[in-house]
C-alpha cells in the first residue's frame, strides 16, 4: 500500500480520532516537499553544479531549479545573480512517492541513523531533514560519485500545531525520537 493510500484509509482516521475532529477533512496532511542543495564551496566548479543538478533530478524525478544570489556578499565571494544552489519542489503523487521512498529505503540506508529529532519541527508543523551524504538515496550509485555533498529535505504540512504534525509524521512511519529533558 502506498503512502497516499495509507493516508486516506488509515492515517486520516487515526488523526481524526486522536484530535476529535468533526470531519476527516480537518486532519492535517502533507502539502509539499522541497529538496534543496546549496553549492557552498563548489560555487566556482560548474561541472560539479551540473552533476548535482542531474543527481537531484534522479533522486526526485523532476528537473531542479537553480537558485541565484539576490545580493552580493564579499566575505563569501558571492556576486549578485550567481548560481548558489538547486532545489526541487514536489507536490501530489510525486511527493507521496518520494516520502514513501524516504521512509522505507533512504532512512535505513543512511549511515549511523538513529532516528529523527523532534527539534526539527517548526511552530507550524513543518519538518526539515538534513543529509550529510547524498549516497543514501537508492538512485545514486556510489561508484559514480566524484564528490559527496549534502542536501536538505523540507516537508511542509498544513497542521495548525506541532503536536498535530508530530502525530501525522509518526502515523506515516517517520522514525521520530522522543526528546527527554
Amino acid at each position: 500500500m502506498s503512502l497516499k493510500e495509507k493516508y486516506i484509509s488509515e492515517i486520516r482516521v487515526k488523526l481524526q480520532d486522536s484530535f476529535h475532529y468533526k470531519s476527516a477533512a480537518r486532519a492535517p496532511r502533507f502539502t509539499k516537499v522541497v529538496v534543496n542543495v546549496g553549492f557552498g564551496k563548489l560555487l566556482k566548479e560548474s561541472k560539479i553544479q551540473e552533476t548535482i543538478g542531474s543527481t537531484l533530478e534522479r533522486i526526485t524525478g523532476q528537473k531542479p531549479v537553480f537558485t541565484k544570489a539576490r545580493k552580493s556578499i564579499s566575505n563569501f565571494k558571492v556576486r549578485e545573480g550567481q548560481v548558489i544552489g538547486a532545489k526541487v519542489t514536489l507536490r501530489g503523487s510525486r511527493m507521496y512517492d518520494f516520502l514513501d521512498k524516504l521512509i522505507n529505503i533512504t532512512f535505513p540506508r543512511t549511515r549511523d541513523f538513529r532516528g529523527l529529532s523532534e527539534k526539527s519541527f517548526d511552530r507550524r508543523g513543518n519538518f526539515a531533514i538534513g543529509f550529510k551524504e547524498h549516497v543514501a538515496f537508492p538512485e545514486v550509485r556510489s561508484d559514480e560519485v566524484e564528490r559527496l555533498h549534502g542536501l536538505e529535505v523540507a516537508v511542509t504540512t498544513d497542521a495548525k500545531t506541532t503536536e498535530e504534525a508530530k502525530m501525522l509524521f509518526r502515523f506515516a512511519g517517520f522514525p521520530l525520537q522522543k526528546i527527554t529533558k
